[in-house]
């Protein structure tokens, strides 16, 4: 069995590194809506895994995109996303301040802004659909889906543990994990493209 998907997509998504995203939308909450919001937001991570692997490559085919491109462009903004998570940054975060405050507002800020982007952005989108073509069977492409649900309870442990997790690592323990991820990401990213560029110039492979 192939783990470096879900290597990849917990690097990728990292719940250690949005804890404080979750504190800082969670802090006025109830038990109960903190509760509410932690399944939604698992939930929502594990569903656009799942869409992403079972449709990716259909939408690919309809905007006449080859796949080797798609690697070599998701190679770049996995390398991308490594870069950020190196200078501990974390790697979907990419919201403007009007977009977090408008996010803030809405009932439920389960999905917007915490699975997207903060959790799933185009970086784990474009993944997902890169490993899903290497799926050459349907347990292959059922194991991917299945690393979706162990993101997703890896993301509901982290986001219920929030607090002592916050306190036990502290902001430079939480800095540490993100740019060591980013490091294993930038070695996987480099993988990626190397195998969509020899795709596209299949001198490279001689």
């Amino acid at each position: 069995m192939d783990f470096k998907p879900l290597v990849t997509l917990l690097a990728l998504v990292n719940p250690l590194a949005i804890v404080p995203f979750f504190i800082h939308y969670t802090h006025d909450f109830t038990r109960e809506q903190k509760r509410r919001t932690i399944w939604i937001s698992s939930f929502s991570a594990f569903v656009v895994i799942a869409t992403c692997a079972l449709m990716g490559l259909h939408i690919l085919n309809f905007f006449g995109i080859s796949l080797a491109s798609f690697q070599v462009g998701g190679g770049l903004l996995l390398l991308t996303a490594a870069l950020s998570m190196l200078n501990a940054r974390p790697v979907e975060s990419k919201t403007t301040s009007e977009e977090v405050e408008d996010a803030a507002a809405r009932a439920s800020i389960a999905v917007v802004p915490l699975t997207i982007p903060l959790l799933t952005g185009p970086a784990t989108m474009s993944t997902v659909v890169i490993y899903a073509e290497k799926a050459k069977t349907f347990w292959q492409l059922s194991t991917l889906i299945g690393y979706g649900v162990v993101i997703a309870l890896v993301t509901a442990l982290c986001f219920s543990l929030a607090q002592p997790i916050a306190r036990g690592l502290g902001k430079t323990g939480i800095n540490v994990m993100t740019r060591l991820m980013g490091l294993i990401l930038a070695a996987l990213a480099v993988e990626v493209m190397s195998d969509g560029l020899i795709k596209l110039f299949p001198i490279l492979g001689r």
